[in-house]
This record gives structure tokens, C-alpha cells and sequence, in this order.
């Protein structure tokens, strides 16, 4: 046990600056596409607090294209998450940790607080840390009601990736594949939601981002990332 302890302690040290630098040059190679750029440019400059939405899917990409301001980023609880965790914290983001079975309310509490004092834009996995995939939780909905920020649906599909065998096939780009980066209009919900009152909107939402997963993967002509999708990496 103490080995194990030590080889994760060691690792913890090392993979988050390797991660670092290999990834910055693999996306370096990688020909982005972008659509709808603009609304993501304009709520930077307006200097207002906003949500980023993503799918787990797209952790590794989407993380590393949203710049400009320090982010708080809500990670998971997991001992696996630590390695995210620090790897965004030495790309000047701030994160909160918490899932929905691990200190998910703590860490809901300390994202407003930091939205709504710091005027912090945040990120949040829509469909969480452990799923279904592509299943909106009502997590980032309540954030919005509670800070008054808008939510920036993204999304991305690549002609080339790695697709891992986790619970949502997590895609990585492969070297010089065209990356096609979208953004929706920012979506804003009423204030103070009820717990019954945030349903129609989580559904919005989702809708939302499946149509924009869906026009992130039209340009190559796939349905998704998914197995079973029409892909042939």
C-alpha cells in the first residue's frame, strides 16, 4: 500500500506538466473550424460571468480552447480526478471539487460563491463525471438560476480521434485532424428556480446541445462519437 501511495504521489507530480506540454502540442497541429465564435468573443469582452456546458466527451479539447479569464471549473471528487484537477490548476484555473454521489453539493455552493463574487466564468460537464452520456444533469441549470449567468452551450467533432473505452468513449483529436469548434447562443434561465421549475429548462438546454453535438460531427459525416455512430476513424 505505501508503494502504491508513493508511485501516486510521484505520478501526481509528473503527468499534469506532461500532460501540459504534449497536449499544447498536439492541438497545436490540429485545423479548427470554428462556428459561432462570436458568441463566445463577446461574452469574454463583455466581462460578465458566464457557464460553459460541455460533454464529458469533449473534456480534453473543449477544456483546453476556453482561454482569456481564470476559470472555475468543477471537477470530480474521484482520486482519477486529481490529475485533471491539478492539471487545470497549473493552467491558472481555479476548480471545485464534487459529483453527484461525492460532495456534489458542496461543491455546487463554492462555484456560486466564486461566479457571484469573483465574476469568475465557469465550466461545467453536462452529463457529469459518471453519466448517462449526452443526458443533461440539472446541475448547470440550478448554477444559472442561482448567479444570474448565462450558459454557453460548446461542442466539437473531429475528422481524426481517439476515442478512449470509458463509460462515454472520451475523444482525444489525433495529430492535424480538423477540429470543428461550435458555440450556441448564450442561453439565459429566470432567477430562484424551483427544484420542479428547472425540468422544462434542463430539457431546453439539452435539446440544445445534442443539436449542437450533432452539427459539431455533420462536417465529416458522422452522427456522434459514439459506437455505433457513422465513423470510420
Amino acid at each position: 500500500m505505501a508503494v502504491k501511495g508513493l508511485v501516486y504521489r510521484a505520478s501526481l507530480a509528473i503527468v499534469p506538466p506532461a500532460y501540459i506540454a504534449l497536449s499544447r502540442l498536439l492541438f497545436a497541429t490540429c485545423r479548427e473550424q470554428p462556428q459561432g465564435l462570436e458568441h463566445y468573443q463577446a461574452l469574454l469582452v463583455s466581462g460578465q460571468p458566464f457557464i460553459a456546458c460541455l460533454w464529458h466527451y469533449s473534456l480534453f479539447y473543449g477544456i483546453h480552447r476556453i482561454k482569456g479569464r481564470d476559470w472555475v471549473i468543477m471537477v470530480s471528487a474521484s482520486d482519477d480526478a486529481e490529475y485533471v484537477s491539478r492539471t487545470l490548476t497549473r493552467m491558472g484555473h481555479r476548480t471545485v471539487r464534487g459529483s453527484r454521489n461525492r460532495g456534489g453539493l458542496a461543491a455546487m455552493k463554492e462555484m456560486l460563491a466564486l461566479i457571484k463574487r469573483e465574476a469568475r466564468p465557469g465550466a461545467i460537464i453536462g452529463d457529469g463525471s459518471q453519466g448517462p452520456p449526452l443526458v443533461l444533469q440539472p446541475g448547470v441549470i440550478h448554477l444559472a438560476s442561482r448567479t444570474g449567468a448565462p450558459i454557453l452551450p460548446l461542442a466539437w467533432g473531429a475528422d481524426r480521434y481517439w476515442a478512449f473505452r470509458s463509460w462515454d468513449q472520451t475523444v482525444l483529436p489525433k495529430p492535424f485532424a480538423r477540429v470543428a469548434m461550435c458555440f450556441d447562443p448564450p442561453m439565459t434561465v429566470p432567477p430562484g428556480l424551483s427544484l420542479e421549475a428547472l425540468e422544462p429548462w434542463r430539457q431546453e438546454l439539452e435539446r440544445r446541445m445534442l443539436a449542437l453535438y450533432a452539427q459539431a460531427w455533420q462536417p465529416f459525416g458522422r452522427a456522434g462519437h459514439m459506437a455505433g455512430a457513422k465513423e470510420g476513424r
